[in-house]
């Protein structure tokens, strides 16, 4: 492959600064020795102070190693931008791509500063052109074969990448579709995440802010709500062979969080693909529904999810669909990423309004 300039420059810069290697033992080195100034969502200032040390982590397999608080990240997947865009490093970021969603509420300034790769997949040679000297995605098929590029590529270059654990921890992907969940997915993997990304850039203590106001607002959203005796369905696109959630990913996370049950729980798939009729049989008393704004699939706006359900003749008599039970989600809402939180309250307001909450 022909190495453009910006190439040749990050690899002469990171030879011999940053390290990954093969899988370890999953020991933890020192961090940072200051976090900086504070600051909120969106905020920027100082990302860590000097003196900063490695940083090394097991993750999704591979020990990582950071030498020192990365200064042009690149984060492939929306997920992962928004937990550094919180985090207040929008000053260290060089490229976003892959979006499913407008970016968070209080997330819009600091975002509207950082370089957009692409709205969808960006490819590997538009990534190096960002001169990365970290790289992080929330998903395994974003740094796999057939996303932008497998990890080792990276490595080659001396770039490290870092994958949500959400996404490799208690989930098998190695089969088609979104994969299977081999354990139930919790906010704490997520927390982590956070935590983990935290200590990369060297703002420890931003981070311990940020999973402390998520505690609270699922704590607050979930206080009283005893919904055992409600079902609930969530459907993120298309309406040919639609893709609902199975147990337990992050719609399992918002379901347990409230008591209720996933009338597709029996379904260990991330996102299985279920027929209409399916649906109809299960009857659920509420939808929870993607109002996605990419243009990937068919019916990725919630209100093109609705028409279709008040029009199919396998739906328009579902009890969720003549009470009119919506729930309309951010596809970000629907993933793991902090903003699963969001789904929690959105769905327990949900509850409540409709007298389902117990």
């Amino acid at each position: 492959m022909h190495l453009s300039r910006p190439v040749r420059r990050s690899a002469l810069l990171l030879t011999g600064a940053l390290l990954l290697t093969a899988c370890g033992s999953g020991t933890t080195s020192g961090s940072e020795s200051g976090s900086g100034p504070s600051a909120g969502p969106g905020g920027s200032g100082s990302s860590g102070g000097s003196g900063a040390q490695a940083v090394t982590f097991e993750n999704c397999g591979q020990r990582v190693t950071v030498e020192a608080p990365p200064r042009r990240a690149v984060s492939l997947n929306q997920g992962t931008t928004e937990i550094l865009l919180s985090l207040g490093l929008a000053d260290r970021m060089a490229g976003t791509a892959t979006w499913t969603d407008p970016v968070m509420k209080g997330l819009e300034k600091a975002d509207a500063g950082v370089p957009r790769l692409a709205d969808n997949q960006p490819s590997f040679e538009r990534v190096l052109d960002a001169e990365p000297d970290f790289v992080a995605a929330s998903f395994a098929s974003t740094l796999g074969k057939g996303g932008v590029a497998p990890r080792e590529k990276f490595t080659e270059l001396g770039v490290p990448t870092y994958l949500s654990p959400a996404d490799c921890e208690g989930k098998d992907n190695s089969g088609g579709g979104d994969g299977a969940r081999t354990e139930p997915l919790s906010l704490d993997t997520v927390y982590r995440e956070v935590r983990e990304l935290a200590r990369v850039f060297g703002v420890e203590e931003r981070g311990e802010r940020l999973v402390d106001r998520l505690r609270s607002r699922v704590a607050d959203a979930s206080a009283g709500i005893d919904a055992g005796d409600t079902t609930v369905l969530y459907w993120f696109a298309n309406q040919e062979s639609p893709y609902m959630a199975g147990c337990c990913g992050a719609p399992g996370v918002i379901t347990d969080a409230l008591g209720a049950k996933n009338v597709l729980d029996d379904s260990t798939q991330e996102w299985p693909q279920v027929s209409w009729e399916t649906v109809a049989d299960r009857d659920p008393d509420l939808l929870v529904l993607g109002d996605l704004t990419r243009r990937s699939q068919t019916a990725e706006s919630a209100a093109r999810k609705i028409a279709f359900l008040e029009s199919h003749a396998a739906t328009r008599n579902l009890t969720a669909v003549r009470e009119k039970r919506y729930v309309l989600l951010s596809g970000q809402a629907m993933n793991p990423t902090i903003r699963t939180v969001e789904g929690v309250e959105k769905v327990a307001a949900a509850l409540r309004e409709h007298g389902l909450a117990g």
